[in-house]
């Protein structure tokens, strides 16, 4: 039975964006950890996000490695053991598309196609950003929903669009937290890795060498720039707006124990 709908939690909505913002050269991706509603037709709830590190950037392909597939299961099985929802599990996949549309291409329908072999309830999501409006001249980001199904003619698939909501939420659940964190180490480990596999090459020249050295740093500079300082400054947005609550319940604490106590 297809998916119905999928309801995206707005920490992991925000994970998933920032996430999909982090480059405009490379597609990333990452796995969605949830539940399936298996009454009222199927619902898909993603609740928190588990960002992957890439082996291979390309500009135009993701892959997810069966290693990388285990470790978020066992990752579900210990956030569900945490947060007491015992059916909590791997429920779908996300990537970018940088510069490019928001529908899926037949690899990724492929892709797809091959998830929902294992399970029927598997969901692929996709952020299309770094675009602009023909209109406006502004830039803007899309995001879709998808499913694959065989064609009706030929052994190829064909894309089923799920509808996809973005589910408000009052707090950023410490899963959530715990990836955005993780973003700007994950991307470093990325750039150190494509660094060595270049570096260690015994054919380079000293200059290629300093070069390529250069070129890392730079990288690295602008992940700082483009990632780490917005992040820092959302947390502490985040920790100043929690502050202003607990003086709020303080202050509403108080007010409730004078009119308890002149009762």
């Amino acid at each position: 039975m297809a998916i119905s709908a999928v309801h995206l939690e707005a920490d992991a909505f925000l994970v998933c964006m920032n996430h999909a913002l982090s480059t405009e050269k490379e597609e990333v991706m990452g796995l969605c950890l949830g539940e399936v509603e298996a009454e009222a037709g199927r619902v898909v709830h993603v609740h928190s996000v588990i960002i992957l590190r890439r082996s291979d950037k390309r500009k135009d392909r993701v892959e997810i490695s069966p290693e990388q597939l285990s470790a978020a299961s066992t990752e579900a099985e210990r956030l569900a053991e945490l947060t007491g929802k015992p059916l909590l599990r791997v429920v779908g996949w996300y990537h970018s598309h940088p510069h490019i549309t928001v529908w899926p291409s037949h690899v990724d329908v492929r892709t797809q196609a091959m998830y929902q072999m294992m399970d029927q309830g598997f969901v692929g999501l996709i952020f299309s950003c770094f675009i602009e409006d023909k209109n406006t001249k502004t830039g803007r980001v899309l995001y879709t929903c998808f499913q694959s199904t065989q064609a009706q003619k030929g052994a190829e698939y064909e894309r089923v669009e799920v509808p996809v909501h973005v589910v408000p939420r009052d707090s950023v659940g410490k899963a959530c937290l715990e990836s955005a964190v993780e973003l700007p180490r994950i991307l470093c480990q990325e750039e150190q890795d494509a660094y060595r596999k270049i570096h260690n090459l015994s054919h380079l020249d000293p200059i290629t060498k300093i070069h390529n050295g250069s070129v890392f740093t730079k990288n690295l500079c602008s992940q700082m720039s483009a990632v780490s300082g917005p992040l820092l400054q959302w947390l502490e947005d985040r920790l100043e707006q929690n502050k202003q609550n607990i003086a709020e319940l303080e202050l509403e604490k108080e007010r409730l124990q004078l009119e308890l106590a002149n009762m």
